[in-house]
């Protein structure tokens, strides 16, 4: 017995095998207890004592989400162009027609539709409309479905002018407008499906932060604030590495130190990796990281210290062998204004015939006259009388100073909005409701002192409270609606309608006027809450 007794001893001495007693010692001297760790933690803190940590299974949410696209696609197309060549040549055997001496025989429109549907669905595919780089957010969805669509049609063009084959002009003239609305309106479709599923943190890239603490947490601030990007924050990498903790302001557990990118990946699943910062990081580890990445399957993202930048602004240039990112200094082109204010124009003579039955509306509604004039602050912070038909009492201006003194808790120390305004008469709630008390603006716009999208006009008093960098919303001229309004209105902050404001300024264009003026029309026939 003794004799077998030693054996085992030798065999764990020669094994190295710990006594089970040292080995929770050990274990409870060099990490925190297992309590006091987020799963994720737990699984990096025992990778600390050479385990390794079992990988999560990847979420295949992108292919899913692209096969179906796929599909409702090869939906759309089939409906659209069937139905123009019934439309256009009924349900006959149409063909069409070779010309003289040709050596193809006479091609049917059925087969011919056929052949269109598949190289529409080829070149979506060639063009990457469907990557998950594209959906979800942004116009480059679109915009791929267009450029896509309409280099088809040119080549299906070029290709009959060489052939000699007459293929009918109206039957093509209808098919390509129609077939690009109806999968744009099939995206946006899929694209509010999407952002319902992200709102509950499902069909989005599990993104683990890597940088220091400070800009983790910014990073992961705004990421949480606007869920339907499509970034879900999973963890953190920062220099520190406090395991059992998490970001300061946020429920993100820290998984480690930078050096622990490739363990809280199979930790936490991450598909995406964004450095954040590299002020703390070693020489050469952001390289690093990219070469521990699988090919097609995660992917790196550097982060920039700068918001609210749109796209067309920033080029990525190599200098030097360096990825230089580049931010161009907002212009506004002679084609732009001319643009903008052909637009201002057009729409203001669409609309005016709805400003007579206003005008009379207020007038019989309530004593005092049909319109307000108020001084307001617009391009280059020159003052202009603003014009507005009247929705509230005629003392309205006296009865301000008390009022404001009521709203301390509102969130907006510089603008006054209150929900339940005593001051404003019945037809004047209705016309704010709907934003129809805004409508008579359009005198100030074919005067040229307001635009219809743009910042919103201050008053004078909310000019001196300004902070140096809000003064930039004076680049351009005021708007009768803008970002402030179609998203949230009086529910935002001060410093929100700041940040509204000076992202119109800094990435103005003619499609996102076009794009805000949408969700005006959206906000005035269903104005909800935020609408007062």
């Amino acid at each position: 017995m003794t004799s077998n007794l030693q054996k085992v001893d030798a065999t764990k001495t020669s094994l190295r095998i710990p006594d089970s007693s040292s080995t929770h010692s050990a274990e409870s001297s060099e990490k925190p207890s297992d309590s006091r760790l987020t799963a994720p933690a737990r699984v990096i803190a025992s990778a600390s004592t050479g385990s390794i940590p079992t990988p999560r299974p990847q979420d295949r949410w992108r292919q899913r989400y692209a096969r179906r696209i796929w599909f409702t696609d090869l939906l759309a197309l089939i409906w659209v162009i069937y139905g123009t060549q019934i439309y256009w040549f009924g349900l006959g055997n149409a063909e069409i027609a070779m010309r003289e001496d040709h050596r193809l025989s006479d091609l049917s429109y059925w087969f011919f539709s056929a052949l269109l549907i598949v190289a529409w669905m080829w070149v979506l595919s060639l063009i990457d409309s469907r990557s998950d780089r594209v959906i979800g957010s942004g116009n480059t969805e679109y915009l791929r479905i267009v450029d896509a669509s309409v280099r088809l049609f040119g080549i299906i063009a070029i290709f009959a002018f060489l052939l000699r084959v007459d293929v009918a002009r109206g039957f093509l003239l209808i098919s390509l407008p129609v077939g690009v609305l109806v999968l744009i309106l099939e995206r946006w479709l899929w694209r509010q499906w999407l952002i319902s599923k992200r709102q509950s943190g499902q069909y989005s890239a599990r993104v683990l932060l890597v940088g220091s603490e400070s800009s983790v947490a910014h990073l992961a601030r705004e990421l949480q604030r606007t869920p339907s990007a499509g970034y879900r924050v999973v963890g953190a990498c920062v220099p520190s590495g406090k395991i059992a903790s998490t970001i300061e302001g946020t429920d993100i557990p820290i998984m480690g130190n930078v050096n622990a990118v490739d363990r809280a990946i199979l930790a936490t699943g991450a598909d995406t990796v964004a450095v954040t910062s590299t002020d703390e990081l070693p020489p050469d580890k952001v390289k690093q990281i990219s070469w521990g990445l699988e090919a097609g399957k995660q992917h790196l993202v550097l982060a920039p210290s700068i918001i609210d930048i749109a796209g067309p602004r920033i080029h990525t240039r190599p200098v030097a062998g360096l990825p230089l990112i580049h931010v161009e200094t907002p212009r506004f082109n002679r084609g732009q204004r001319v643009a903008k204010r052909t637009m201002d124009l057009t729409a203001s003579i669409l609309i005016s015939p709805v400003l007579a039955f206003l005008a009379i509306s207020v007038r019989l509604s309530s004593e005092g006259p049909v319109f307000f004039r108020q001084t307001r602050v617009g391009l280059g912070g020159k003052e202009f009388s603003m014009i507005k038909f009247r929705s509230m009492v005629v003392n309205a201006e006296e009865l301000l100073a008390e009022l404001e003194k009521q709203q301390r808790d509102a969130g907006n120390e510089v603008l006054f909005k209150m929900k339940n305004d005593p001051r404003v008469t019945p037809i004047g709630g209705i016309m704010r409701k709907f934003s129809l008390d805004e409508l008579h603006q359009l005198f100030n716009v074919i005067g040229g002192s307001m635009s219809l999208v743009g910042p919103r006009p201050p008053l004078p008093k909310e000019v001196e409270r300004y902070a140096d960098h809000v003064h930039r919303r004076f680049l351009v001229k005021p708007g009768i609606t803008g970002l402030w309004q179609v998203s949230g209105r009086s529910t935002l902050s001060w410093e929100a309608s700041v940040r509204l404001d000076l992202s119109y300024v800094e990435n103005w264009s003619v499609v996102g006027d076009v794009a805000i003026l949408a969700k005006t029309a959206k906000a005035a026939l269903a104005p909800g809450e935020t609408a007062h």
